[in-house]
């Protein structure tokens, strides 16, 4: 049944009854209902208007204790033309009927209960999605995300302070988890502004809210706004939980990955250092986050052209990654790239292509051919082939990259100065000088803006163009 021919059937019960008005209809229904369901209606109407999935409604029922009946009870609602059924696991509330609801609702003794209930069940959806989402997690969690909106929008005031920061964290996972930075982009900035009025500023969930705002700001390129916040979150975290802690280590791991994204290579390095002493010594050596810095020291050596000192670090990561997460995870995706560019960069190309092409495909299974990490990859591999002379198997990949960049990130992402610099020395080295100038000009205007001058990406750009702009001067002054 359509959610229209709801209304209409009320209308129709209304004419044979002799009531004027549908909301009379509404009322009678509602009278006629015994107190559980009632109770149950209540409970409906604090879900988003949007389809519901039964077992999520099972889950707030069981919350807010009001599991007896509750098979029955949405039968009779069913019955009643109060709710509608749209297939054996989902349900759905017309916009008019929920208001009602939702009004009578606020009459009940039990109210407070109710939306405490419901709060909790949907924030232990929150909790449960991955710091990476894979496509079959996002797919498995969109139907809740509509009702974790409604909490973080209309319900946040019955969420206890422990959970109080989840509906956004959830949230931007979910969207910073597909590359949709601008979707995610609310959420966090919502979430720092909400712990912050209720928590005050020394709480260690304002550190955590200011370091993931950070952290997208820096996935966006936006470096400037950034740092502070990382540094704001680092201070309050040695300030609150002292210098022995978890999350003082994270925020050291991620400002360094800031001053290594702006080229900071010496800044950086002592706090990889740290992060990695740190969580070695708290969390273990058999633990994700460890395997997290080794990479990211291993990324920095390599940067470094530290090849002899990155090598046995991307290693250690990649083992500990496949061991703690097995192999089908973004993560190893990451460190398969990671390495392979290391092997690339040695001049061994065999052992890098096997290992850009394993995850290049882990990443597309795992995240869909619309995600920054698959750009990535794509980048990468057409890197190895342009290193090599392969410029027909070159081309199409960079563009690939270039294209879904542009599309995911903006017009004036670091990573699109990449991409276009890339495609711009590919070209350069087929003779298509005016086809590559023009790429050149561009991702210089994008690093000069959002990196600076002397950046080493930038530099990188620069002397490519000046190369390009001096071989074709010279080549007109040849008789």
């Amino acid at each position: 049944m359509m959610l229209e021919e709801i209304l209409l059937l009320l209308e129709q019960k209304q004419s044979q009854e002799g009531d004027s008005g549908t909301d009379v209809v509404l009322e009678l229904n509602w009278d006629s209902l015994q107190s559980s369901a009632q109770t149950m209606a209540a409970l409906l109407s604090l879900f988003a208007l949007a389809p519901m999935p039964w077992s999520l409604v099972s889950k707030a029922a069981r919350a807010a204790s009001l599991e007896f009946y509750l098979v029955v009870n949405r039968d009779i609602l069913v019955e009643k033309y109060l709710l509608q059924k749209l297939d054996d696991n989902t349900y759905q509330l017309h916009e008019r009927i929920r208001e009602f609801l939702s009004i009578k609702g606020e009459q009940l003794a039990d109210v407070e209960n109710l939306k405490r209930g419901f709060c909790s069940a949907i924030v232990a959806i929150a909790k449960d999605i991955p710091e990476t989402p894979t496509q079959s997690d996002i797919l498995g969690i969109t139907s809740a995300i509509p009702h974790l909106v409604e909490v973080a929008t209309n319900h946040k005031d019955y969420l206890n302070d422990e959970d109080l920061i989840w509906p956004f964290l959830g949230l931007g996972r979910f969207y910073y988890g597909q590359g949709a930075y601008e979707q995610a982009l609310p959420w966090c900035e919502q979430c720092l502004l909400t712990v912050r009025v209720r928590l005050g500023e020394e709480h260690p969930a304002v550190a955590t809210s200011l370091n993931n705002l950070a952290y997208l700001y820096k996935s966006q390129g936006r470096y400037q706004k950034a740092e502070p916040l990382y540094q704001e979150a680092l201070d309050l975290s040695q300030h609150i939980l002292g210098e022995e802690h978890p999350n003082v280590a994270t925020s050291l791991n991620n400002l360094a990955g800031l001053y290594e994204s702006q080229g900071r290579y010496e800044e950086a390095e002592p706090l990889y250092q740290q992060a990695l002493d740190l969580r070695k010594r708290l969390l273990g050596q058999e633990h994700r986050y460890v395997a997290t810095s080794l990479n990211n020291l291993a990324v920095l050596y390599s940067r470094q052209r530290r090849y002899s000192e990155a090598e046995p670090l991307y290693q250690q990561a990649l083992e500990l990654i496949k061991r703690l997460l097995g192999e089908q995870h973004p993560d190893v995706a990451t460190s398969l790239n990671n390495l392979a560019l290391l092997y690339s960069r040695q001049g061994r190309y065999e052992q890098a292509e096997t290992l850009y092409l394993e995850a290049l495909d882990l990443s597309q299974h795992l995240l869909g051919q619309e995600h920054p990490d698959v750009a990535q990859s794509l980048n990468n591999l057409a890197l190895l082939y342009s290193s090599q002379g392969r410029y027909k198997k070159a081309e199409p990949l960079y563009q690939q990259a270039l294209d879904l960049r542009q599309r995911l990130l903006g017009q004036e992402h670091p990573d699109v100065a990449q991409s276009l610099n890339n495609l711009a020395l590919l070209y350069s080295n087929q003779g298509r000088d005016q086809e590559a100038k023009r790429l050149y000009q561009q991702a210089l205007q994008i690093a000069v803006k959002q990196l600076g001058e002397e950046h080493p990406r930038t530099r990188i750009i620069s002397r490519n163009l000046n190369h390009l702009l001096l071989i074709s001067q010279v080549g007109k002054s040849m008789p």
